[in-house]
């Protein structure tokens, strides 16, 4: 009993774009202290609707039409008597959604709806139904998409939620570029890396080639074998982070004295076996690659003296979190700077500005500035407010009683 009551609720978001979709799970973690956590569909136990997006009230419609089966949070502006969702008024009130979650809870335990939480190892508990199974057309689909979900419940490296790093613990899990002075500008200016010599390059090109053809691949090397999964965007390396993050590090041609190679693979004789924790998500893989390899350098392609633009935010519920992350994004969401004004701007280290740049380039997230109109106008720098000594208040009363 105890564990369904520490176990947070697993809740998939709909409807929502990336900057709320970001907030919802930072609130998550933050105001709602973990009681609830964001997770895939496939291992939720209730769904959140933010109903004043048009995707939210396709999203409702969708799921009204199918017949809502676990809870469904309703988060509006307007309460619109909705039959059978819980409603949680806009703006979001923490009491009210800690109300929501608890209310949520309830119903999930009375209809047995809880499920193990999606980083547990444990395999899940077959319906007699489907356990039963004797032939029947139906139920051999169900057996097979019980084994499909218990599959994918057990990819616990694709499905764990984002670790966020602060400053004091960046150095110790990135490692630190020896010969750069990162408070020497000229120094700062030369702390470039390319991506080719290292494994992230290799990879990179593997990925694109699996992509292009469509088929599953293996990049060998003499370390461990990496296997792409263009299909269901996965990559399987039977290493832990820590294996990957000291290999990362490495230059190809003094770790391997050779250079890396890619085969097709058979599917059937892959040698994934039962590893399924080594799975991860491509894009996932390719940021902590592109972190661990960076080490607070930015990309050669990259000129340190133009801006730089996003396209979009990061998915951070999937992703190593570095310092300043959301910052630097929503600061470039504003508009293209250079990597030494976000540093100047945010008054934050220039690693930590090249880190998430490698990281968010990596994945095509971030690109150089090419066009006249990115640099015909300087990006005001944001100050920070400045408290009044005195209020307005105070203000009028002492205007007042200087008045004749």
């Amino acid at each position: 009993m105890k564990d369904n009551q520490t176990k947070p609720l697993q809740a998939v978001l709909h409807g929502m774009d990336g900057r709320t979709y970001k907030t919802m799970v930072m609130y998550f973690q933050g105001p709602c202290k973990g009681v609830a956590v964001v997770v895939e569909d496939i291992d939720a136990e209730v769904d959140i609707i933010d109903t004043d997006f048009a995707a939210g009230q396709d999203a409702l419609r969708k799921i009204q039409e199918k017949g809502i089966v676990r809870p469904v949070i309703v988060l509006s502006r307007e309460d619109n008597k909705l039959e059978n969702v819980i409603y949680v008024e806009k703006p979001i009130r923490l009491s009210n959604m800690l109300a929501a979650f608890e209310q949520a809870k309830t119903i999930t335990e009375k209809k047995g709806l809880t499920k193990p939480s999606p980083l547990a190892h444990e395999t899940p508990v077959a319906s007699k139904d489907v356990v039963a199974a004797n032939g029947d057309e139906a139920n051999n689909a169900a057996a097979k998409k019980a084994r499909e979900d218990s599959d994918e419940r057990k990819k616990t490296a694709k499905h764990k939620t984002a670790m966020q790093l602060d400053e004091s613990g960046f150095s110790s899990f990135i490692g630190i570029v020896p010969g750069i002075d990162f408070s020497d500008r000229e120094q700062v200016l030369k702390a470039s890396y390319s991506p080719k010599n290292y494994f992230q390059g290799y990879v990179l090109s593997a990925f694109k080639v699996s992509k292009e053809k469509n088929r599953m691949l293996q990049l060998n090397s003499t370390w461990k074998p990496l296997l792409i999964f263009p299909h269901s965007h996965e990559v399987w390396l039977d290493a832990d982070d820590k294996q990957l993050r000291a290999f990362a590090s490495l230059e190809m041609n003094k770790a391997t004295g050779t250079k890396l190679t890619i085969t097709a693979v058979d599917p059937a004789t892959s040698g994934v076996g039962g590893k399924l924790d080594r799975f991860h998500d491509m894009d996932a893989f390719i940021w902590k690659l592109a972190i661990w390899t960076s080490k607070g350098r930015y990309p050669q392609a990259i000129d340190i003296n133009r801006p730089v633009f996003i396209k979009h935010w990061p998915n951070f519920t999937r992703s190593l979190i570095t310092p300043h992350a959301l910052r630097i994004t929503a600061l470039l969401i504003n508009g293209p700077r250079t990597m030494l004004n976000i540093s100047e701007v945010l008054n934050v280290k220039p690693q930590y500005v090249f880190v998430f740049i490698s990281a968010a380039y990596a994945l095509g997230l971030v690109g150089q500035a090419e066009r006249r109109a990115d640099e015909l106008f300087v990006p005001p720098p944001i100050e920070p407010v400045k408290k009044e000594s005195k209020g307005l208040l105070s203000k009028i009363l002492g205007k007042l009683r200087t008045s004749p």
